[in-house]
């Protein structure tokens, strides 16, 4: 998956283990050097282990099990006191890796077989298809968005609603937190987003991915037309090089436990896009472990005229459908 992008991905992967690992030294030659009771207690340590292994290759008695046994009970013993000293000087002594399930290796074991962890597999999504639709996904999470930018004045007759923008969002982020909790539920539903430019959509849709990966899934973003454009790469380009990496796109638009396809309807609409369009939404319909979020400035009724009705009745049937409204509040901002 992604070959030409694996290297330089495990290259990075190295290097972030490697400032973790200096890191811990320093930080461990800095503790053990103000408290020196914490050295003299690992060498203890190892010095038990010593003496028990030693023991542990002697014919087997009952007084020799009693000498090993009574050996693991002092190790076990200075292991307290020593987690009882770190306890008191508040320190937790291990690497600082920014994945615990792998410790920045990339790679993980899952039946005695070696293969990539979910954060590697989104650094390599990040890197070959979400770099220009994600690159603000550290700061648009849940914490970072503003109410106060949604107006808290109904408007009946301009938004065709009897609440206000801001408890309409309010209530959006529900939906959206539902989703994400109940994320490897199958009865949860997929999420439409429809409304005007600028009044949430796009951010939403990132404080969603930002906690999908989080919980250690994996997430695909990609603009429809742009989607389009790389299935058709890999379906009738000539060039190898396009269509390779377009395979891996392809494979993963089926796969992927997350795919947000933003902008729908802006695509220059033909026959053959309407189907490919229909294969995507009803083959992650029956495969599991896979979300799919779409937002489009489209409403329902728009889409209705773009789109048949195989489509809509997916859209319809198996998708919350969230109605954005409001002020452009990138124009607040």
């Amino acid at each position: 998956m992604f070959a030409e992008a694996i290297k330089r991905i495990e290259r990075q992967y190295e290097i972030r283990r490697n400032q973790a690992d200096a890191a811990f030294l320093s930080e461990k030659k800095a503790i053990y050097e103000s408290t020196p009771r914490l050295s003299e207690i690992d060498k203890e340590i190892t010095k038990l282990g010593i003496q028990t292994a030693k023991l542990s290759i002697r014919p087997s008695s009952v007084e020799n099990q009693k000498e090993i046994e009574n050996l693991q009970s002092k190790i076990i013993s200075l292991k307290n006191v020593k987690e009882d000293i770190l306890k008191e000087l508040n320190v937790n002594l291990v690497p600082k890796y920014s994945c615990h399930k792998c410790n920045d290796t990339g790679y993980v074991i899952n039946d005695g077989l070696s293969e990539m962890c979910s954060c590697m597999r989104q650094e390599l999504l990040n890197e070959a298809y979400n770099k220009s639709n994600m690159h603000s996904l550290k700061t648009e999470t849940f914490a970072n968005l503003d109410l106060n930018l949604f107006s808290d004045i109904p408007n009946p007759t301009k938004y065709k609603s009897d609440i206000s923008p801001r408890e309409n969002v309010k209530k959006i982020l529900n939906i959206s937190e539902d989703f994400i909790k109940n994320f490897d539920n199958p009865k949860q539903k997929n999420l439409l987003f429809t409304g005007s430019t600028g009044i949430g959509k796009t951010y939403i849709s990132s404080c969603i991915a930002n906690e999908i990966i989080k919980s250690g899934y994996n997430v695909l973003y990609q603009t429809s037309p742009l989607l389009l454009d790389n299935i058709f790469n890999y379906k009738y380009s000539n060039n190898k090089f396009n269509a390779s990496s377009s395979n891996d796109l392809y494979n993963s638009l089926f796969n992927v436990n997350l795919l947000i396809i933003d902008d729908l309807g802006t695509e220059n609409l033909t026959a053959a896009k309407f189907s490919e369009i229909f294969t995507i939404l009803n083959a992650r319909l029956i495969t599991p472990n896979t979300k799919t979020i779409i937002s489009t400035n489209f409403s329902l009724e728009e889409l209705s005229k773009m789109y048949d009705s195989r489509i809509l009745s997916r859209l319809i049937g198996h998708f919350n459908i969230c109605r954005f409204f409001g002020e452009d509040i990138r124009m607040k901002q």
